[in-house]
């Protein structure tokens, strides 16, 4: 019964995120990007453009709001960019039948050659009832591969995982059907 949980909830973790989120839909990188905030500066020599007070990142059906955001530059397009707030956000709608992905944290970093996004400091995503909550969540996209961790510093301090009951029956039918 433990294991069939243990099965439950990773199935769970992974619907949540196994469709490639932070890519979105895939008109979504074709749009126009649109970036607001209080001030922009850009340092051509460092490669790094940086975006702070009340910053908004639209970019197709993907919305980042933070304090600041940072936007490290590579030869070939962004290589990393950085959100911060109290929490910075994030939400995108991975496919046109899918709800919107809802993601939180005190830092969210996007790794374009790693194709991997980095959730850090009371870290959640959401996403149709289904949530993750943890100090730190690492979704490597390509790989469909999602991590979360607790602070191991902390006592009490847990990973946790809330998967709705539609999800719970549709694994059990398929874990049935398998049997």
């Amino acid at each position: 019964m433990h294991l069939l949980r243990a099965n439950i909830a990773a199935l769970g973790l992974l619907c949540l995120l196994a469709s490639p989120a932070s890519m979105g839909l895939p008109t979504d990188r074709e749009q126009a990007i649109h970036i607001s905030a209080d001030q922009a500066t850009r340092d051509e020599k460092a490669g790094l453009t940086t975006y702070t007070g009340s910053v908004e990142f639209v970019q197709g059906t993907l919305r980042i709001t933070a304090d600041k955001i940072t936007i490290y530059q590579e030869s070939e397009g962004a290589g990393k960019i950085v959100a911060t707030g109290n929490p910075a956000r994030m939400q995108q709608k991975p496919e046109i039948d899918k709800e919107l992905m809802h993601a939180h944290a005190q830092t969210i970093e996007y790794y374009e050659k790693e194709d991997r996004v980095h959730l850090q400091t009371k870290a959640q995503i959401e996403q149709g009832g289904s949530k993750v909550t943890g100090k730190t969540i690492d979704y490597f996209i390509s790989q469909e591969l999602v991590k979360a961790d607790s602070d191991a510093t902390q006592e009490n301090s847990r990973v946790n995982v809330v998967i709705p009951p539609s999800m719970i029956e549709k694994d059990e039918h398929g874990a049935a059907d398998s049997e």
